[in-house]
């Protein structure tokens, strides 16, 4: 079974995934961009019993972060982990997204992903 490890910028966040993901994402919308300083973000989602983590976040909107240097590094629920991809220990990852969001919000320089699935907004 693969097992993926991941962090926060200074270390004090980590966590484990198992298996493969459910899915693997972009999305181009205005709150991920925010929240990311980015043009997009790349995430995967996990079942929640394949996540595991150590040490204390702080959230905000669901979406969980090291207090001490601020790096976003996942959210969940009862059923789900969203991973940001960038945390993750080993580069590159391998994972293709294989579906964009928001991508009325694309940059025009941007492509999209070759054989990715594509919404308008979100996935329905």
């Amino acid at each position: 079974m693969t097992i993926r490890q991941g962090s926060c910028g200074c270390g004090k966040i980590r966590y484990q995934v198992e298996g493969e993901p459910k899915r693997i994402g972009l999305c181009h919308c205005t709150d991920c961009r925010q929240e990311s300083g980015a043009a997009f973000t790349y995430y995967a989602i996990w079942r929640k019993d394949a996540f595991m983590t150590t040490g204390e976040t702080a959230v905000h909107h669901g979406r969980h972060f090291c207090p001490a240097c601020g790096s976003r590094v996942f959210a969940y629920d009862e059923d789900e982990a969203e991973i940001k991809l960038g945390t993750l220990e080993d580069a590159p990852t391998g994972l293709k997204p294989t579906y964009e969001l928001w991508i009325k919000r694309r940059e025009p320089w941007l492509q999209p992903v070759e054989g990715a699935e594509q919404f308008m907004e979100d996935r329905i």
